[in-house]
């Protein structure tokens, strides 16, 4: 089989892909072709229910899912129960223990598979070794319903032999709605501070730092942290990224992309990324910035969050989100004084740069689910995931059951009591509804797509709920802002038709994947010598760094990406 590798340029990690040449033609069972559905074979133009052809015999199916969870079968599951009743069909959950390469391996040596995966970052090795059948033609005649959500996506999805190998989660279904918390990019400031300062409009990257200074002057005695930064592992974008966003860009990874021509620029070099580090140096030489955080560990940099000690931080809202909790469950518990807790700001360098924290409608095509060699029966399958894909079904994975996970009001709003909400929390209850197994990972409609009925299809994107979960006292700061929803605070997304760059992939070997795999050193050795050093140093430690960097093919790796974008719209585009 011939193949061509490829590697990921990730922001949150660097992820191999591969598009593979594969085996031709669609399968029924692996290996087999599939006999025409006398009533599948055409698209449907809006939700379909399941067929009404008599209830197939029941069968258990396996799925091997490389996150952490418990292991459960689908059918002990509430929702799990209600899909296997309309279908027959359960599967047999297994979620990773140990280490993902060792277990990808283990499956491609024995060529043994369960019958559909989500090998996460594995994804690269399902591909190369053929474990993954092509899906075109079951979709084609057994998939309406994954024809009306993916279609818009078939030429983003198709490997360079033309098939689809595996499902995305992100296809975006009717109108996209951004999150209503911050789940993405912030500056974070703790409450107390703005509190102190009498809750000022903060907009630009001085005003975030002067109120953190000053601050920090008026309590000298309390032995603050200003500011800290995460560096530990693949999660080191969260230092390098900053400069990105402050000159009013999102998180497209390395690059920088021109709206009208399509060319990406690298900013990690550029004044944006000179301006973030010296003010960082400038800090540690005030003894505002941690000094530790170029050598934490993440469940350090989390345990430093919830001390309640540092004033502010920038990170994506995803991964502090554990801290956050922690914090808020502390502040329920005594009594509501949230102070210690952190608010989030779209700083930017400049008050006339528009802020773009908030990610834009996307489609993340590396990453997925997809029917193996070994599955028993794969249009049982695809017929289990098509019939997924309904309004109806999506509303149930993605909300729960009325009653119990949500309500329903007089205007045919969805909306969750605090009851519900404070429930959810719990992550046993969520497994046992079956929320904590199906409101991810499956084909699905992606994150901030909207129903027909003007719903929001992920159920804490929807104002009614992330209002409904905030403390009397975050309503009252918000207030004061002037808004209902941390969103509000954040200028709304520009389309970005390519959106990510970085889920980009490039060639193994090429200079652009060359540069991706060396850059992170370099910035890794530099950017802890030009922080930590007296300021004096500042100058010719940048200028070191900028040396060592256009040792990097920078011009090859620009064109490498800027070609790739515009290749992308072009395929969005239906070019």
């Amino acid at each position: 089989m011939k193949t061509r590798k490829k590697w990921l340029l990730g922001a949150l990690s660097l992820t191999l892909l591969t598009a593979l040449v594969g085996c031709s033609g669609g399968n029924g069972k692996a290996g087999e072709s599939a006999a025409p559905s006398p009533s599948g074979s055409e698209s449907a133009p809006s939700s379909q229910a399941a067929s009404e052809e008599p209830k197939p015999e029941p069968i258990t199916f396996t799925y091997f899912n490389a996150t952490a969870n418990k292991d459960t079968d689908t059918n002990k599951t509430e929702i799990g129960k209600i899909l296997e009743e309309q279908t027959g069909v359960n599967f047999r959950i297994e979620y990773l223990v140990g280490d993902l390469n060792t277990k990808i391996g283990t499956m491609i040596a024995s060529d043994i598979y369960p019958d559909i995966m989500q090998p996460d970052a594995g994804i690269d090795k399902i591909l190369e070794a053929g474990a993954f059948i092509p899906l075109n033609d079951l979709i084609e005649q057994y998939g309406p319903n994954i024809k009306r959500v993916y279609e818009p996506y078939f030429n983003l999805m198709k490997a360079d032999d033309g098939n689809i190998y595996f499902l995305p989660f992100s296809a975006i279904v009717g109108e996209y709605t951004p999150n209503a918390s911050i789940d993405q990019g912030a500056f974070w400031i703790q409450n107390r501070v703005l509190k102190e300062a009498g809750y000022p409009k903060v907009k630009t990257f001085d005003e975030y730092f002067k109120l953190i200074e000053d601050y920090i002057a008026n309590h000298k005695d309390e032995k603050l942290t200003g500011f800290m930064s995460l560096t530990h592992d693949w999660r080191f974008f969260a230092t390098t990224n900053p400069p990105n966003h402050l000159q009013g860009y999102p998180n497209d990874g390395e690059v920088q992309v021109d709206m009208n021509t399509m060319d990406a620029k690298i900013y990690a070099t550029n004044d944006g990324t000179k301006r973030w580090l010296q003010k960082l140096n400038e800090l540690n030489g005030k003894g505002l910035y941690d000094k530790s955080s170029f050598v934490d560990n993440y469940d350090q940099y989390m345990a430093k969050i919830t001390s309640g000690r540092v004033l502010g931080y920038f990170d994506y809202g995803w991964q502090v989100n554990q801290a956050h909790q922690t914090l808020k469950a502390e502040t329920v518990k005594n009594g509501g004084n949230d102070d210690l807790e952190y608010f989030p700001l779209p700083i930017v360098y400049d008050a006339s740069i528009k802020d773009q924290y908030i990610d834009p409608s996307s489609f993340i095509n590396n990453r997925g689910i997809g029917i193996t060699k070994s599955a028993k029966d794969a249009v049982r399958i695809i017929k289990f995931f098509d019939n997924l894909l309904t309004d109806e079904n999506q509303k149930l994975v993605q909300w729960g059951i009325q009653g119990k996970t949500y309500e329903v009001n007089d205007q045919g709003r969805l909306y969750r009591t605090q009851e519900q909400i404070d429930q959810l929390k719990d992550n046993d209850y969520k497994r046992q509804v079956g929320l904590g197994h199906f409101e991810y990972y499956w084909p699905m409609y992606g994150q901030g797509s909207k129903f027909p009925d003007g719903n929001v299809v992920t159920a804490g994107r929807q104002p009614e709920v992330a209002q409904a979960s905030y403390t009397q006292a975050e309503k009252d700061r918000l207030a004061k802002y002037g808004v209902q929803t941390y969103a509000e605070l954040f200028s709304g997304p520009d389309d970005r038709p390519w959106y990510p760059a970085w889920s980009i992939a490039l060639e193994q070997g090429s200079p652009a994947q060359i540069y991706t795999a060396k850059k992170v050193d370099v910035q890794r050795k530099y950017f802890a010598k030009i922080v930590l050093a007296s300021p004096d140093k500042f100058e010719s430690n940048w200028n070191e760094f900028l040396n060592e960097y256009a040792k990097l093919p920078v011009a090859e790796y620009e064109k490498t990406m800027s070609d790739e974008i515009k290749e992308k719209v072009a395929k969005i585009k239906g070019n």
